[in-house]
């Protein structure tokens, strides 16, 4: 019997994603796309435990969605995923609470 390779997982880590949108159907459309990699927070504020490929992914999903005279999308690097995001979210009023996406392929 022939072994598998191990799979290789590549490190993920985190990020808050925003965006302001100046027109409301490049919002939704910007908003399903983002919805698709991470977990909504706010309106417009998703969290979303990406490695180097899918961070891509996301970045070309968006890039011809925009208007890059009007629109913008900002990536913010929490440091790598793990199980306790409070070491790097902290919130005021309610509590912070990591949340879990499962991504169905």
């Amino acid at each position: 019997m022939v072994s598998q390779p191990a799979e290789v997982r590549m490190p993920r880590t985190r990020y808050l994603v925003s965006y302001d949108i100046a027109d409301p159907r490049r919002l939704r459309r910007v908003a399903r796309i983002v919805e698709g990699f991470g977990v909504r927070l706010q309106y417009s504020v998703f969290e979303c435990a990406l490695d180097d490929t899918r961070l891509a992914r996301l970045k070309a999903a968006l890039h011809p969605e925009l208007n890059h005279e009007e629109d913008q999308v900002l990536f913010v690097s929490l440091g790598p995923s793990s199980g306790d995001a409070s070491l790097v979210i902290e919130s005021m009023g309610r509590a912070y609470l990591v949340r879990t996406r499962v991504t169905i392929i």
